[in-house]
């Protein structure tokens, strides 16, 4: 860096020695001494009129040299603070090692790309500066061209690294798809290998099993296409028993993890992880991440209010709401870690159902089937377990399966409630996580999947059953000082209208 306040300074005298101009500095012979450092002397006519030029030209160049150490300065800094995100890149290639969702949703950037960007701005100011210094034409035409070849520069860096970048979400993408393609055909070994050993295969819609055996590890199929910082929100597949389409939503809250108001529709697995030819709606007026689609369409809590409500998914029209009867809201009892889902609407074999809690029930949670055209509750169940100490459900064959979290990467399936015969029983079924909290669990009886909106990701997870030979774990044995009821069936009131 040394030579070049020699060159600033040398470009500012050319106006002293230029063609056309009077000749200030003259060529006189010099001598070089032993040390090889060369010795001349330099006639300056007396006038003082050529002195206050050439005093105007040091202090312009003095000036400029502190606007160039200022420049070297922010440099200097930026070179410290390329190392911080040297670390970043290194973590997000270890992540892409790994398969850590957290670190790939920092965005990618290039240090060297962002350093040489730095560079060639300010090359560009200090052209311009000296341009606007400069009074003669041979020296103004030499910083035009230098100016136009550092404009030029900074041009082709630009489109480098925005080609580099989409290149790598591209690749990304395509790794993303290969890894998903490559675990579900891990999976379908797993289940084949699983069948032949203990169970036969059950049929998409079927309840021929003897309850819930295993989940399978989780399947991470990507980022909800809002971003990371959309932590809250729900997504599956059509949860009606033989339904033929292959339609699969995703619905991410607001960044305050309560406005429900946008959703996508896409009409594949492979569109909804290529992000293509999909359908987005925007609502306003949904309440937490309590969403299911049943029959084409998707029901929900209707915003600060304890109402059911259900939106035609061709149209995206609101065709009906609906009080339910008790029912608390506004996060009255909500999930442990997940606020505002005082509505939980599932769909399974049996139909559409609702979760939820009352104040008569002191905060436990509730089962309600209603009907899908009305809105209506046809049947309802009370249980044991406080709602709020739940870290989520969801409803399988008519049986209620509720999960409590035991650290930061796993559930446990430890309760089930079976409205069929009003009998509940213990569990200790383990599910692996790959965040923290589990913002929505649905089910789908077409595929036997558990679709998980966990932190922002859209995961699924294969659910086995047992056969019918298999039992379900006994009833728990009522408590000798207890003196809660045995869960009991509830008729609804009918005479409830909207």
């Amino acid at each position: 860096m040394q030579p070049i306040p020699a060159l600033l300074t040398i470009l500012l005298l050319l106006s002293l020695v230029l063609p056309g101009q009077p000749q200030l500095v003259r060529d006189v012979p010099g001598s070089v001494d032993k040390n090889g450092i060369c010795h001349c002397m330099i006639y300056l006519p007396s006038n003082l009129i050529p002195l206050k030029q050439l005093e105007q030209l040091l202090s312009t160049a003095q000036e400029l040299m502190g606007k160039y150490e200022q420049e070297l300065s922010r440099v200097s800094e930026y070179a410290r603070a390329t190392e911080d995100q040297d670390n970043q890149v290194l973590e997000m290639n270890d992540a892409l090692k790994f398969r850590n969702p957290t670190a790939l949703a920092a965005s990618y950037e290039s240090p060297g790309f962002n350093l040489l960007r730095l560079e060639l701005e300010g090359a560009q100011e200090l052209a311009a500066k000296l341009k606007s210094k400069g009074r003669v034409s041979t020296a103004g035409d030499l910083l035009y061209q230098l100016q136009s070849q550092v404009a030029n520069a900074s041009l082709t860096l630009k489109l480098l690294a925005d080609s580099d970048q989409r290149s790598f979400r591209a690749l990304r993408q395509e790794v993303d798809v290969l890894e998903s393609r490559l675990s579900e055909c891990e999976r379908e070994k797993e289940k084949e290998e699983a069948s032949r050993n203990s169970s036969p295969f059950l049929p998409p819609g079927s309840c021929a099993h003897g309850g819930l055996l295993k989940v399978s590890r989780p399947l991470v199929v990507q980022l909800n296409w809002r971003g990371f910082s959309y932590k809250a929100g729900a997504w599956g597949r059509d949860s009606a028993t033989n339904s033929s389409s292959s339609l699969y939503w995703v619905a991410p809250l607001r960044t305050d993890g309560r406005y429900f108001d946008y959703y996508r529709l896409h009409k594949s697995y492979d569109d909804l992880v290529l992000l293509k030819n999909y359908e987005q709606w925007k609502m306003g007026y949904g309440d937490g991440s309590g969403n299911t689609v049943y029959k084409n369409f998707m029901y929900f809590n209707y915003y600060g209010t304890g109402e059911m409500a259900k939106v035609d998914l061709s149209s995206n029209s609101l065709v009906l709401r609906r009080p339910l009867p008790g029912a608390t809201y506004n996060n009255r009892f909500s999930y442990a870690g997940v606020s505002w889902k005082d509505l939980d609407f599932a769909g399974d074999e049996k139909g559409l159902w609702v979760l939820y809690a009352t104040e008569e029930s002191k905060g436990n949670l509730v089962v309600s089937r209603l009907n899908p055209n009305t809105l209506e509750v046809e049947e309802t169940w009370r249980t044991s377990q406080y709602k709020p100490a739940l870290s989520g459900a969801f409803m399988a064959c008519g049986v209620l399966y509720a999960l409590r979290s035991l650290s930061t990467r796993q559930e446990e399936i430890f309760y089930a409630f079976d409205t069929t015969t009003g009998q509940e029983h213990h569990l200790s079924i383990l599910l692996d996580k790959m965040l923290e909290t589990l913002q929505s669990i649905n089910y789908c009886p077409s595929d036997h999947k558990l679709y998980v909106y966990n932190d922002g990701y859209l995961v699924n997870y294969d659910l086995s059953f047992q056969t019918l030979k298999s039992r379900l774990p006994k009833p728990l044995v009522k408590r000798s000082s207890g003196t809660k009821a045995p869960p009991n069936t509830v008729k609804p009131n009918k005479s409830h209208r909207p």
